[in-house]
């Protein structure tokens, strides 16, 4: 099978979006499998490690891009890391500071080797399938740092899940100014607003579902999910007809 056809998503502000939609349900549905179901934390990572395996698998065999299904990807990497991070923290009992290191480590590695195999690192177009294996390792390792980063300010810094919700949307504003302002590698601030996305969606999840007493709304875990993923799956059919859109223009 040729590996000449781009399979991610153009990075739009659309992107953003989805991907912020994508983390709060990756956060929510993760505390839903883990917590309010009581499957616990390993129980957790094996379901959703199954999944993401399996989405995984079709999109890194698919020949073209497809809006639905990288996206499943996406929202399979915001779950698993949910539960990995809790599960480094509470099960293993790392702590959030020693798992963001962890995986901080883990994400700074695979950017290193795939910028050593493959010469270079982007992150649209990609086409190649090792490329494509590099790309989604580094979006799983740093969903899940996100992941131990919102709970750090949370849960160990003490701040409100609204207040960790308004410092990570100060940083992505800085990254977007420094995108627009400046020349520094865009790849790289590329990674750094994928990463801080994680936190802001999953504070904003936790915000919807944690107690009133712990500073959320307390609208539970499974209403919050079934609402962010028909915003997220509406964001998702406009982002499929843009798709072919551009599709029938390239071939026009």
């Amino acid at each position: 099978m040729p590996e000449n056809l781009n399979k991610v998503a153009r990075v739009t502000l659309l992107f953003w979006l989805m991907k912020i939609l994508a983390t709060t349900l990756g956060e929510t549905l993760g505390d839903q499998l883990s917590m309010s179901m009581g499957l616990g934390y390993a129980t957790g990572i094996g379901i959703t490690l199954v999944a993401f395996l399996a989405v995984l698998f079709l999109q890194v065999f698919r020949r073209n891009f497809y809006a639905p299904l990288y996206w499943a990807v996406i929202v399979g990497t915001t779950t698993l890391g949910t539960e990995i991070s809790d599960f480094m923290d509470r099960s293993l009992g790392l702590g959030y500071l020693a798992g963001s290191a962890v995986l901080l480590s883990a994400m700074l590695s695979i950017l290193a080797v795939w910028h050593k195999r493959l010469g270079g690192i982007r992150v649209y177009p990609v086409t190649l399938r090792s490329e494509e294996l590099f790309y989604w390792a580094a979006i799983l390792a740093s969903n899940s740092l996100g992941t131990a980063f919102g709970d750090l300010l949370a849960d160990d810094l003490g701040f409100t899940y609204l207040q960790g919700a308004m410092i990570t949307a100060g940083v992505i504003g800085v990254v977007l100014v420094l995108h627009r302002f400046t020349k520094l590698n865009h790849v790289l601030l590329f990674w750094i607003a994928f990463i801080f996305t994680r936190p802001f969606g999953a504070t904003f999840g936790d915000l919807l579902t944690k107690s009133t007493t712990a500073g959320g709304l307390d609208l539970g875990t499974l209403p919050a999910t079934l609402v962010t993923a028909a915003l997220l799956g509406m964001l998702i059919i406009v982002a499929h007809r843009q798709e072919i859109k551009e599709q029938a223009k390239a071939s026009g």
